[in-house]
């Protein structure tokens, strides 16, 4: 389900879940639903968001007697699915990346909309997986580079970590983490920036060009589209994290990702 718990009037309210409706209602409008002003795609329920709900109920819904509310699988929702305007914009990356601040996502909105041209990451699939993998492995693009200090990767020589200092230095930076002084080597070929240069390494944390396409540099070298487009959720999170960690939060990322991009 897209939300996991009801929004609006008596719902449990929560924060994910709320952003969800809100954006989503922003999304569907029509001539037969309309909006006085856009709902601030906020998570905070109140008299607006209720007001929506009831609204939308009435007139697409039908409902006689609306109740504000919107109960994941109920009615409501599947109307509100049906109708919301497909696609990737300001709304809609709100609510896949429902940890993040609206500045950001409107920041990478803007870098995503070249980018994954740019890597073939070009249907609705290939987006909503390749959102769903860096939505978790950066909590909603708010991390750029992993909390732990890189010591464990001190000495690692099969990620060319030879020189003391290496594992720290260079530590897993971008959406999805570029780690260990040889995938900084062959990712600063790639974009002609020796990011062996002693400070240089952290423009791939710093700098969200580099943050987002160092991961869709790595999602294009590790051919992922092809698993993308055979909705192979679990093969994706191994060749992303070596494993199956966050798998179930990978799939919560997955499913919004889904509702507001595939029909």
């Amino acid at each position: 389900m897209a939300i996991l718990q009801s929004v609006g009037q008596k719902g449990k309210n929560q924060k994910i879940d709320v952003k969800i409706i809100q954006a989503a209602l922003n999304l569907a409008q029509s001539t037969h639903f309309k909006l006085k002003k856009r709902l601030v795609v906020d998570g905070e329920n109140g008299d607006k968001t209720i007001a929506a709900i009831e609204n939308f109920q009435k007139k697409i819904v039908k409902l006689q007697n609306p109740d504000g509310r919107v109960d994941p699988g109920g009615k409501t929702l599947r109307n509100i699915k049906k109708n919301i305007t497909k696609g990737l914009n300001q709304d809609s990356l709100m609510a896949i990346m429902a940890m993040g601040s609206a500045s950001v996502v409107k920041l990478y909105l803007s870098l995503l909309t070249t980018a994954l041209v740019k890597y073939q990451v070009n249907t609705p699939l290939r987006v909503a997986h390749f959102l769903a993998q860096v939505g978790h492995e950066s909590m909603s693009f708010v991390y750029t580079q992993e909390l732990a200090s890189g010591a464990a990767y001190e000495g690692r020589k099969d990620l060319g970590n030879v020189n003391k200092g290496d594992g720290v230095r260079f530590k897993g930076r971008g959406l999805i983490q570029l780690t260990g002084r040889d995938n900084y080597s062959n990712y600063g070929k790639y974009i002609k920036l020796d990011l062996l240069k002693l400070g240089n390494e952290q423009l791939v944390a710093t700098t969200p060009k580099y943050a987002l396409d160092v991961s869709l540099w790595f999602w294009d070298n590790r051919k992922l589209n092809k698993y993308a487009d055979n909705d192979e959720l679990k093969a994706i999170t191994r060749r992303v994290n070596g494993g199956y960690n966050g798998l179930d939060d990978r799939k919560q990322y997955l499913t919004r990702a889904k509702f507001f991009l595939i029909s």
